[in-house]
């Protein structure tokens, strides 16, 4: 797809067959090449003989096949609002929107953490969707979808809704959610000097989290966490190595895994025998983080970090289910300036249930004491609204009015702003939205459709919602009741609804009014 590629795996580049499959990442060339789960995917069917896949981005010019050639086309969605840029593409290479109306053009699919909590708003849009863990459902959904080619389409979708894992809306029925054992170690099998991390060799250490923050889906839905087996690392690591000195460790919960230290250690040793290696980490649990980690960290060339303490009072960590104290905090940041880290950007969430102006007083009296106590040290802060999310705890709580966490945002900025420390907050606008797509139900399809045709943008949010008679304050705002019937209880995930309702109790008592 472009020169400045690397190949980790040896690819056959021309196959005969004409089963084409395109794979497309709705974003833009660079981002795709830094998203691991998307190349991964890629290079699974690469590897398979009777079948040609391409990648399509967002700003794809040229394509190697034509559109009237290809049979499947399948669609990475990793955030809310994908479905914007995913229907552009669509258009673009003039497919039909809505599955009802391609009955002679591709099988259109999507997989990824959006639809895989909840694909109800999404459903008129794609013929299946691959629930879950798809690294090896794909190639059963690709050869089933091959050997039936002269079927009808209603034909080969009844035979792929017999898949675990698969979701067919025109055949409805309970979908198990796929959870993939992770005996390999996933990693960056394609390297460009054009990605967004100029070539970077990501390796997946675990998948989950253990931790369960009560409004986390990447914890839940990837619940149990998994942690790839020390060698297997290791052998990975060596091999990115081969190609660049740029590595990168992924997982919402890497230092849980059993071999972290000693994979610091590892590479540490390299880098200390006199190899040249760049290390990164995504984030680091403030009480997971000590010397020799901060000096693997420092040694590999970065400076700052980010750690994730979600709210500013002891009493609101304990109840989101992130057990950290003040006193960790300060000892964390204390570890990172003494062993080589420049700065430190503290992630939190605001909006979160039972919140109250006392909790947001303590991010600022927090904020306070860390620039205080940590001179010449960069201390930064970015929050984002609570957007409930499906599968998870919290999936029973509505947010906050706008205008009020509107009015909080502001407060956060203006304190922090006086103490010379910067704060970044994202939209709360974009977040309302968020979380109507999040709690949504079938209904919001022919919604989805007329804010895309009314150009995407918030306005064309609230138009569409006015135009259709839509109450969206209810998917966002609403507190549901635990005998509701949701729209996505027909996906199984580990370990069961039951399980998040007594989550729900524990951590919140009696505050959801459920």
């Amino acid at each position: 797809m472009n020169n400045s590629e690397i190949y980790l795996y040896n690819r056959k580049n021309c196959k005969n067959s004409d089963f084409v499959v395109w794979l497309g990442f709705p974003g833009i060339y660079s981002f795709s090449m830094s998203s691991l789960g998307y190349l991964w995917m890629f290079k699974t069917i690469d590897l398979a003989e009777d079948v040609n896949i391409e990648r399509i981005c967002a700003d794809t010019k040229t394509t190697k096949f034509a559109a009237s050639e290809v049979k499947m086309f399948g669609f990475s969605f990793s955030f809310d609002m994908d479905f914007l840029t995913i229907f552009a593409m669509m258009e673009k290479y003039g497919f039909p929107l809505k599955s009802k109306d391609r009955e002679k053009f591709p099988l259109i699919f999507a997989g990824g953490p959006v639809v895989s909590a909840n694909p109800q708003p999404y459903k008129d849009f794609f013929d299946f969707f691959i629930i879950g863990d798809g690294e090896d459902v794909n190639l059963q959904v690709i050869d089933i979808c091959k050997k039936n080619s002269s079927k009808t389409k209603n034909e080969i979708l009844k035979l792929l809704s017999e898949i675990e894992g698969v979701y067919v809306p025109s055949f409805p029925k309970q979908v198990k959610k796929l959870t993939k054992k992770l005996s390999e170690c996933i990693y960056t099998p394609i390297l460009s000097e054009n990605s967004f991390f100029k070539n970077t060799f990501i390796l997946e250490m675990s998948r989950g989290c253990a931790n369960r923050c009560g409004f986390c889906l990447a914890s839940y839905l990837n619940l149990p966490l998994r942690c790839v087996p020390y060698d297997e690392l290791i052998k990975t690591i060596d091999l990115g190595l081969k190609y660049t000195n740029k590595i990168a460790l992924l997982g919402a919960q890497i230092s849980a895994h059993p071999h972290f230290h000693e994979v610091c250690k590892y590479i540490y040793d390299k880098i200390s025998a006199g190899q040249k290696i760049e290390m990164s980490v995504s984030s680091l649990r403030v009480d997971a983080i000590s010397s020799d980690v901060v000096k693997t960290l420092a040694a590999a060339g970065q400076k700052n970090s980010t750690l994730a303490i979600e709210a500013g009072s002891d009493r609101l960590r304990k109840l989101i289910n992130k057990n950290l104290t003040e006193k960790q905090i300060f000892n964390a940041v204390s570890i990172a300036r003494e062993n080589g880290l420049k700065g430190l950007k503290f992630y939190g969430m605001i909006g979160i249930p039972t919140e109250t102006n006392e909790d947001l007083h303590s991010v600022i009296n927090l904020a306070e004491h860390l620039k205080r106590e940590n001179k010449g040290f960069d201390i930064s802060f970015g929050f984002s609204s609570f957007v409930p999310k499906p599968n998870t705890p919290f999936q029973w709580c509505g947010r906050e009015n706008t205008k009020i966490l509107e009015e909080k945002s502001n407060f956060l900025k203006k304190e922090l702003h006086k103490l010379g420390i910067t704060c970044s907050i994202s939209s709360i606008k974009w977040d309302y939205w968020q979380a109507v797509l999040s709690r949504g139900d079938e209904s919001l399809n022919d919604f989805i459709l007329k804010v895309y045709k009314k150009g995407g943008k918030l306005g064309a949010f609230k138009s569409a919602a006015k135009s259709l008679n839509i109450n969206t304050d209810y998917f966002a705002n609403s507190n549901f009741d635990f005998t509701k019937s949701l729209p996505w209880d027909f996906i199984e995930i580990h370990p069961g609804k039951e399980f998040l309702i007594s989550e729900n109790k524990r951590l919140l008592g009696n505050f959801s009014n459920i």
